[in-house]
């Protein structure tokens, strides 16, 4: 899996037994590897680019796959793993640009997302089979091509003692609500709108030499710029029904500086800044998470790199103060090794 943040490839290698609702599974070895540089920049020219030569798109599309090739044969052969004994790789690839309709807003398209890392070259050079491409099996399902989460998170996480929601707060934010009915058609899951995105574009362009807010140490020195806060959720994304899915097509330094230069304040503290947009993606995930599951008790456990921004679980659990949040350690699964 390589995410929106650009910064490595997610390897995790399961046993998986059974199937449906009696599926069961052991995380056997989980890592990330960095990508360098240079494969960073190649990445970073294309992604979410509103021009892009086809030329590009159509080297990046094998290039992709041969970094990620090495990357699994390197990977296995650290874990003593043979590839032989690795019965398929479920290569999600390197999104590139999503647009759905509320985003592109042409009647005669639907929604639509693309990403490249050609599977046939990964199983070419691992030799083992693999499953690539798999948003669009969403998207030809009416789907939007994103969260895909639910269907793995239903049949292992379900639990007939509670409800629960499933929170992954990465480069975007998502949930999946599974109630403690198992009712499949009771289950639920979103993009809420931007998770680290944001905080971490920002901080990269602000403070020399960093690229995240570790800890939440930077937001913890801001204050909320309310003015700022209220922008930011006038964005239409907010307006649109769920399920839906989001990107950094939508939720970029383009949408901060607009939402900056609508309150005519261009020259805000920076760590005010960056508390305002910690407290952003708390309210987005609060509000989603208000406006679709009503009237029902439930936990919260998460995952993805936001579970490591202290002020923003501050700010998580201020907002749900009846909902007990933990990480999803408690249930036995990396919060690292969760999509």
């Amino acid at each position: 899996m390589s995410g929106t943040s650009l910064d490595g490839l997610d390897l995790a290698l399961c046993k998986i037994s059974g199937s449906s609702t009696n599926t069961a599974f052991e995380l056997l070895h989980f890592e990330t590897v960095e990508y360098d540089n240079d494969f960073k920049q190649e990445l970073q020219s294309i992604f979410c680019k509103e021009q892009v030569s086809l030329e590009k798109i159509c080297l990046m599309n094998n290039y992709v796959a041969q970094i990620h090739s090495k990357i699994i044969n390197a990977t296995l052969l650290k874990w003593n793993i043979k590839n032989n004994d690795v019965d398929a790789i479920a290569s999600h690839g390197q999104t590139i640009y999503h647009s759905p309709k509320y985003k592109h807003l042409q009647t005669k398209f639907d929604n639509a997302t693309l990403q490249i890392g050609d599977g046939d070259i990964i199983a070419h050079n691992t030799q083992i089979l693999t499953i690539s491409d798999f948003r669009q099996k969403h998207i030809a399902a009416n789907g939007s091509g994103a969260p895909l989460a639910i269907y793995g998170d239903y049949f292992l996480l379900s639990n007939e003692t509670e409800n629960r929601i499933l929170l992954n707060i990465g480069g975007i934010a998502n949930f999946t609500y599974l109630p403690s009915n198992k009712n499949f058609d009771d289950v639920f899951c979103s993009d809420v709108g931007p998770g680290n995105t944001l905080m971490d574009n920002y901080i990269q362009q602000n403070f020399k030499g960093l690229h995240f807010d570790l800890d939440g140490l930077i937001a913890e020195k801001g204050s909320t710029n309310e003015n700022l806060l209220s922008a930011l959720l006038q964005h239409n994304f907010f307006n649109h029904a769920f399920p839906k899915s989001t990107g950094q097509e939508v939720f970029n330094i383009t949408f901060l500086n607009d939402a900056l230069q609508l309150i005519n304040q261009k020259s805000l503290d920076k760590y005010d800044v960056v508390a305002t947009l910690n407290k952003f993606t708390a309210k987005c995930i609060a509000n989603a998470i208000h406006q679709t599951i009503k009237g029902k008790e439930f936990a919260i456990y998460i995952s993805g790199g936001g579970l490591h921004n202290k002020t923003l679980m501050k700010n998580l659990q201020e907002l749900l103060p009846n909902n007990p949040i933990q990480s999803t350690e408690y249930l036995g699964i990396n919060p690292n090794a969760s999509l």
